[in-house]
């Protein structure tokens, strides 16, 4: 793959960007002082959220977590482009969408432990973060399923003039699936109001993303299909912003879909399952951590006047304060009814299933249930 800040006009080959590497902006995207301060506190709690939740799982309180430390552009910048009614298709590293959209952190975290505060009722594995409030479906961790479906809800939202749209994630490797092969061939064909976003994080857990594909780049794939290619910084929230929120305007209008690479890095491991520095090295990651997308935000609000020191240590203490009342909140709660385990497969109930749920309530309650 190319240098990551590549000379280019074309957008399927160059890296589009607002800040620079000093965080000054080199045009204006339409977000005053106020939404600049907010997505900078989301950019801050999803960075904070991650430390304080990996802990939580190196402690043995919950079974795994998958952070996101050096791609909190995308998700952040995505959920501020997206309209109420706009459905979202994350992978591993875009659940933050959701938070950004209005849902309770607590619930949200409940999602960890799989209990009766957990909307999902306990029936996924950790950091696969979902609701339906926000229209955010969970993903699955078969790589690449979750954009086809973001392609067929889309096609549905086109047939029911919702004026709604569909964004489906995945990442580097999963354009190595065929299911992200057929969502793009069927996004194009019938012009779906869909932005499929590939993360290129450079590493599918140890696959470099140089050994997925032999094209210049992944947005450049996009000509093959029909559609429009971006390729975007991913560590500049504010062109992620301006390329999600302009790909959702030409969705929106009719002009079909459009297929974002956002050039990133994981900085952490894969998931709390992994050790990194069995396949790359400590001077990668030191070199993506100059481009860390959360202090090159900061250097934005700095010039703006927007925060300084004192501001920093402020929010990183209310951040905290809250970040743990919702852990605390999140982790008390039980686990779900048994009863639970019977619902939402049937609209009604089959006399057979009824039969067993009443046999299982009839039995004793498990100690610790």
């Amino acid at each position: 793959m190319p240098d990551v800040i590549a000379a280019s006009d074309d957008p399927m080959f160059g890296l589009l960007r607002v800040l620079d590497d000093e965080g000054r902006a080199t045009r204006d995207v339409g977000l005053d002082d106020a939404a600049l301060a907010k997505m900078y506190r989301e950019l801050r709690r999803l960075r904070l959220l991650d430390e304080k939740m990996l802990l939580v799982q190196r402690q043995g309180r919950i079974g795994f977590y998958g952070e996101v430390k050096g791609q909190e552009a995308t998700p952040i910048a995505t959920g501020f482009a997206l309209d109420a009614g706009d459905w979202v298709f994350p992978g591993l590293r875009e659940g933050a969408v959701m938070l950004v959209r209005g849902f309770p952190l607590a619930t949200y975290l409940a999602q960890c432990w799989g209990n009766s505060l957990d909307v999902q009722k306990g029936r996924q594995m950790p950091s696969h973060f979902s609701g339906r409030a926000v229209n955010q479906v969970a993903w699955s961790s078969c790589i690449g399923p979750q954009v086809p479906q973001a392609v067929g809800a889309a096609m549905a939202m086109r047939a029911q003039r919702a004026g709604t749209i569909a964004v489906g994630f995945c990442g580097d490797g999963a354009t190595s699936e065929p299911d992200v092969h057929n969502a793009l061939t069927f996004a194009a064909r019938f012009r779906a109001p869909v932005v499929i976003v590939c993360q290129n994080n450079h590493w599918a857990i140890s696959v470099p993303s140089r050994a997925q594909t032999a094209a210049p780049t992944f947005a450049s794939k996009a000509v093959a299909y029909g559609i429009p290619g971006v390729r975007v910084d991913g560590n500049d929230a504010l062109a992620v912003y301006e390329v999600m929120r302009d790909a959702a305007a030409r969705a929106r209008r009719g002009d079909g879909p459009t297929f974002v690479e956002s050039v990133t890095y994981r900085m952490g491991a894969h998931s709390s399952s992994d050790d990194p520095t069995r396949y790359r090295s400590n001077d990668e990651v030191a070199l993506w951590a100059q481009r860390d997308p959360v202090e090159r935000f900061r250097k934005l609000m700095v010039h703006r006047g927007l925060t300084d020191d004192a501001r920093d240590a402020a929010l990183l203490e209310e951040l905290a304060a809250e970040i743990s009342a919702a852990i605390t909140e999140a982790e008390r709660h039980g686990p779900p009814a048994r009863e639970g385990l019977f619902d939402d497969v049937y609209g009604a109930l089959p006399w057979n299933l009824r039969e067993q749920r009443d046999a299982m309530l009839k039995a004793p309650q498990p100690k610790g249930h």
